[in-house]
């Protein structure tokens, strides 16, 4: 009796392969549907029905296709990284560009004005004084103030006779390279213009009769009294513009300087608006303006004033001709304004003055009332 052949063992899967394979079978296990299985022969592995597949296809992954997922990962978690550091928002809206800092100029350092004021001030008052007994005095004082070697008595005849009262330095006007143009105003006094001498008709009238009557025997004695009299001799104002220039670190004279007029008037100015006064409270508040006046005169005002104000005396001699007018501005609180225009008798004149007053509320237990806290001359609207 012949022996049925034995089936060939299936050929067994690669060992790589080999979990996938166990795999596909458990999951055919648990699909539904029968599943036909034959018997296994005696020491050989199991088979799988003829209907029963692996639902997929097993293929070897390729090394490119790792390294190009690995990259797409990098590049992902890159963006990612930078959109946490930067902010996406910074992606859309450009932000505007920051202002730029101020930039500073060096102007250098400022003319010395101050020092060119003084300079051109005693040069000032050097140059139009003169004496024509002492010529020296004046060339050495214009030699304090111009350059080293300058001919200081040139410019003067050496004649007349004239003096500074009063000197007051006025503007300065850069002019670049160091150089300046200041001006100054001087009062000064010297004999009076020949064409401003009034005429004195009285001596003309008894000069005349005199003659009618012959009478010339004194008239060598007038004649020699006229030459030892000196003339006449009046104040004037005079301008005089100086040119400096600071050398050496300090400021002198570069040259001659130029006399110029002095302004007869000064410009228009805006007509100041009208304030609102309080008619009731000025004259509830009069006397005791008119008490503090009084009393500002004689040396006293701390005794009317209100406690704590400092308020000078002002100088001896003036006493209070009356108080023209007090007007209080419009206001509420413990502090009123007004402005008072006061006359004062004064060397034989009266003057009229103005002056701003503040006025404060004083309260004690018994009383309350107002007193002068501050007292300013001149109205400034």
């Amino acid at each position: 009796m012949a022996q049925p052949s034995a089936t060939p063992a299936p050929t067994p899967a690669p060992a790589g392969l080999q979990q996938w394979t166990d795999a596909a079978a458990r999951l055919q296990s648990q699909s539904p549907g029968p599943t036909r299985t034959e018997p296994a022969a005696p020491g050989s592995a199991p088979r799988t029905a003829p209907g029963s597949q692996v639902p997929w296809k097993i293929e070897d992954e390729k090394s490119g296709s790792k390294f190009a997922v690995k990259v797409g990962r990098g590049v992902l978690w890159g963006v990612v990284a930078l959109a946490a550091i930067t902010g996406i928002r910074s992606w859309f809206w450009t932000p505007a560009p920051p202002k730029p800092a101020p930039t500073k100029v060096d102007s250098g350092p400022q003319y010395p004005v101050q020092e060119a004021q003084a300079i051109a001030a005693r040069f000032a008052r050097s140059y139009l004084t003169w004496d024509e007994d002492d010529p020296q005095t004046r060339a050495a004082a214009l030699a304090r103030d111009m350059p080293r070697g300058t001919d200081t008595t040139t410019g003067w005849n050496s004649k007349g006779h004239q003096q500074v009262l009063v000197v007051l330095p006025s503007t300065v006007s850069v002019l670049g390279d160091k150089r300046a143009r200041v001006r100054v105003d001087l009062l000064v006094s010297g004999p009076a213009p020949a064409d401003s001498a009034p005429a004195d008709k009285d001596k003309a009238d008894k000069d005349k009769a005199d003659k009618d009557k012959g009478d010339k025997k004194d008239d060598a004695k007038k004649d020699d009294a006229k030459k030892d009299a000196k003339p006449a001799s009046a104040t004037r104002w005079m301008g005089l513009e100086v040119p400096v220039v600071e050398a050496s670190g300090r400021v002198v004279v570069t040259g001659q300087p130029g006399i110029v007029g002095v302004p007869n008037n000064g410009p228009s100015v805006p007509v100041p608006s009208a304030k609102s006064n309080d008619m009731e409270f000025g004259d509830k508040t009069r006397g005791v303006v008119e008490e503090f006046f009084s009393k500002y005169a004689t040396g006293e005002p701390g005794s009317v004033a209100a406690p704590g104000a400092s308020i000078p005396a002002l100088p001896s001699g003036m006493t209070l001709g009356s108080i023209r007018n007090w007007a209080v501005d419009e206001g509420g609180g413990t502090d009123r304004v007004g402005t008072a225009v006061v006359s004062w008798n004064v060397g034989g004149a009266e003057i009229e003055q103005t002056y701003r007053v503040k006025l404060t509320r004083v309260s004690s237990a018994q009383a309350e009332r107002w007193q002068v806290a501050e007292v300013h001359g001149g109205f400034t609207p």
